[in-house]
């Protein structure tokens, strides 16, 4: 065997126990006991220890010496970028720091969750007060001397900075604004009435999930309080919620999860538990996510077939037409809730974040100071004020669990799916009809072929820009959230 070889099967081995902590992680957020909590943190502890003494083992430093990149194919070359960046990366945390932060991550989740339910952040302050700290001394191991936020930012879309997306969202955010305040004056639809029997809801999405693509034998749908997408390869899982009262919170929040495990499931089986096996980016993944959701599930095609079926599953739940059903499905309306938000003010939720988490990681804000941050630039953002915690600095299990730096991806992913819906529909010219016959498949083959197949073998921007035809810009975003929204409200 060549170093080359040996270093791919020791790093096959650290993939594939990287997979069984995050199964840890799937079953504590959807099946574990309550009161299994602290064993469980001491389980993640420990395997991050062990993950974390693999990543920074001195014979992956030996290989990487030893081999001759220049050697090696494209699919070599990229397994040894992603290899040193993680081996560099890691060797600059201790040991100990990691463990900490692991522990203290894993545990902060349930009182996060308590302090949620009991609309009290000073349950929650200290616990958050303490990962920021360790979470600013990670950022300074990783930095060097750089900045701390663009450090973190890192670990979740290598390449950008926090001041290349404080350039993009300076662009979004008044245009966002401007059309969120000419919409609010504005007639919409009525909310959406009724019950809606929760088993019913479970069985449409289900069919929802298999309609674009979800491979059920090599996946599973379940319910959590936050959904969310785990694994890749062979075992990808997501979760999903019901709400008697609101079933699109369900088709549609299965339909970005979706996104994302079918991102993990199309990556080409070669990769499988490489560093190539995995998406390259939130960025990136949050555009399949969004994508699916958003410029596919929601599009005008699309909708028309997804009436059929509520009625089918409902019967008459009081909307009378498809144009109805699509101006009732991208509803823009008052609400506090980020996931739960629609498709034109989520930006908005997300920048709030992006900004609020850099001031706290740069220390020019302060954990007693968050709440009455959050609260005031809510309040600007959107008009009315926040009525509880748990509408507003709780709602996210992010912070919780050292997440810092994600937040932006969410509206990265939004622009880059903006360029890649521009561009599929230009390939695509016939999407529509098939849409409207609840066929996506060849939505999701030319995104299968030009995103997600791909896993991690390029670097973010260049997905995006290999699949678009040009570098990503919000532009497309923009004018694509500007054309739809002024027509559903004739504006």
């Amino acid at each position: 065997m060549t170093a080359y070889d040996d270093l791919m099967e020791f790093t096959r081995d650290t993939q594939a126990l990287g997979q069984v902590a995050g199964r840890l992680g799937w079953d504590q957020e959807t099946m574990m006991p309550r009161g299994a909590a602290p064993q469980r943190a001491e389980e993640m502890a420990a395997m991050e220890s062990v993950l974390h003494a693999r990543r920074i083992d001195p014979r992956v430093g030996e290989w990487l010496e030893t081999i001759d990149g220049k050697s090696l194919d494209d699919v070599g070359q990229a397994n040894m970028r992603h290899i040193r960046r993680s081996f560099e990366r890691t060797s600059k945390v201790p040991a100990a720091l990691a463990t900490r932060l692991a522990k203290l991550t894993s545990a902060a989740q349930g009182i996060w969750a308590e302090a949620r339910e009991a609309d009290d952040v000073s349950a929650f302050a200290p616990t958050l007060a303490e990962i920021i700290m360790l979470k600013r001394e990670e950022g300074h191991a990783l930095a060097a001397g750089g900045d701390v936020y663009d450090a973190m930012l890192d670990d979740y879309e290598p390449g950008t900075s926090g001041a290349d997306l404080e350039a993009m969202f300076g662009a979004m955010r008044p245009v966002l604004s401007e059309l969120r305040a000419a919409i609010r004056e504005s007639k919409g639809p009525t909310p959406l009435k009724g019950t809606f029997d929760e088993g019913a809801q479970m069985k449409l999405t289900r069919l929802l999930a298999k309609t674009f693509g979800y491979d059920m034998a090599r996946g599973r749908v379940d319910k959590a309080v936050h959904p969310f997408s785990s694994g890749s390869g062979l075992d990808v899982r997501i979760t999903t919620r019901t709400n008697p009262a609101d079933p699109f919170n369900c088709f549609y929040s299965t339909i970005h999860e979706v996104g994302h495990a079918a991102y993990e499931q199309n990556i080409n089986s070669d990769y499988l538990l490489t560093p190539l096996g995995n998406g390259v980016s939130m960025g990136v993944h949050e555009s399949q996510s969004r994508i699916y959701e958003n410029q596919i599930g929601r599009s005008r095609a699309f909708t028309g077939w997804l009436f059929g079926q509520m009625k089918d599953a409902f019967g008459d739940f009081g909307v009378k037409t498809e144009d109805d059903f699509y101006a009732l499905v991208n509803r823009v309306g008052d609400g506090y809730i980020r996931t739960e938000a629609d498709e034109l003010q989520y930006n908005l939720h997300v920048l709030l974040r992006f900004d609020l988490e850099r001031a706290l990681m740069s220390g020019d804000l302060q954990v007693s100071e968050l709440e009455s941050a959050w609260n005031d630039r809510f309040e600007a953002d959107f008009g009315y004020a926040v009525d509880k915690p748990s509408n507003g600095v709780l709602q996210d299990v992010h912070w919780s669990v050292g997440l810092f730096g994600y937040f932006p991806t969410y509206s990265l992913g939004n622009v880059y799916a903006g360029c890649l819906n521009e561009a599929m529909r230009t390939a695509l010219p016939n999407l529509d009809n098939q849409l409207a016959k609840g066929d996506t498949s060849s939505a999701t083959a030319w995104l299968g072929k030009n995103v997600q197949t791909h896993g991690s073998l390029y670097e973010p921007r260049d997905v995006i820009e290999r699949a678009a035809g040009q570098a990503p810009t919000e532009a497309p975003l923009l004018g694509y959230l500007k054309e739809k929204f002024t027509g559903i409200y004739n504006l």
